[in-house]
């Protein structure tokens, strides 16, 4: 099968560009590199199944191009990381609602089954753990720069779930949970590889509030695996799937775990939202997916426990 991967040179991306194409698939990637990054898919370039195309999503003739070629469809490019939202408030509406809306019409047009790569920002500040599929969204003044991102990305699984109602369009929608691994930058504020990067340098460990805010991390190869097992499913087209792993752990205790795997003298610093972000900067105190329809349609399980997720992104960052 050929498959196009919009966002391909990203993180996510470029690793699933990696699986696809060891499966004998052909893959071609769109991808404006804002957040992404060519090194990461440097190494595919050579490889006769893989073409690239730096650009955007907002440029409709070239997504129409390849979106006609395509058999399938993942779509996981969009503004992402809270920092990068809040340093560039339209453009991330922009791609993350008018890119998704191109795709989406331009796969429609085609018939060609997507998979929209949306996040676990959905549910807000909500306080109802763990997150089912179906659970209430809460969300902040429209005057809090972040919550535009949950905001922009609740219109894309609006528009997905329109286009399978109304015009039987196959997609799929997962819910994205903290997904880390090799070659994610902490660039745009996330934390793990941040973390791991300081520690090993000894430079400080900085955590924005008060640190017992928690999150659940899951690998890369499992995110991955857990997309493509959700195309292979018929059953799944029209369904919306929290994606990740349920293990919880406080950002606090993240940055003792790191420091003590990497035997680093790192300080922790404490340093308050309004300083790191904007006045008035909220933030989620627990994030923890419940993966029972997940395991349900795919019988999902991740192989990667966080113990073993920072090994490898420690391994990563040393090399």
């Amino acid at each position: 099968m050929k498959f196009l991967i919009t966002g391909g040179a990203g993180f996510i991306g470029s690793h699933l560009s990696e699986k696809l194409l060891s499966a004998g698939h052909s893959v071609s990637v769109i991808d404006n590199l804002s957040t992404g990054k060519f090194i990461n898919i440097r190494h595919l370039a050579t490889n006769s199944k893989f073409e690239y195309v730096i650009e955007s999503i907002l440029n409709r003739e070239l997504l129409e191009k390849l979106i006609k070629k395509c058999d399938q469809i993942y779509h996981l490019a969009a503004a992402v990381g809270v920092k990068y939202i809040i340093d560039n408030p339209l453009l991330s509406l922009q791609t993350n609602i008018g890119g998704t809306e191109n795709v989406l019409e331009l796969a429609n047009k085609y018939k060609k089954k997507v998979l929209i790569a949306s996040t676990s920002e959905i549910y807000g500040k909500s306080n109802g753990v763990p997150f089912t599929e179906d659970s209430d969204r809460l969300l902040g003044s429209t005057h809090i720069t972040r919550w535009s991102y949950s905001s922009s990305k609740a219109i894309d699984e609006f528009l997905a779930l329109a286009y399978h109602r109304e015009k039987k369009l196959p997609i799929i929608i997962v819910r994205c949970f903290n997904t880390v691994g090799p070659r994610q930058t902490g660039q745009y504020g996330m934390v793990i590889p941040k973390f791991v990067k300081n520690a090993l340098l000894n430079h400080p460990l900085t955590i924005y509030g008060d640190g017992k805010q928690s999150r659940c991390f899951a690998d890369v190869e499992d995110v991955t695996d857990g997309m493509i097992k959700l195309m292979n499913t018929k059953k799944a087209e029209g369904e919306v799937f929290n994606l990740g792993n349920d293990e919880e752990i406080t950002i606090e205790e993240l940055a003792k775990k790191i420091k003590k795997i990497t035997n680093s003298s790192s300080k922790i610093e404490y340093i308050p939202y309004e300083v790191a972000y904007e006045e008035g900067f909220e933030d989620m105190r627990r994030r923890k997916p419940d993966l029972t329809k997940l395991r349900k349609y795919i019988d999902f399980q991740p192989q990667y426990n966080l113990n073993k997720i920072l090994e490898r992104i420690v391994n990563y960052f040393e090399e």
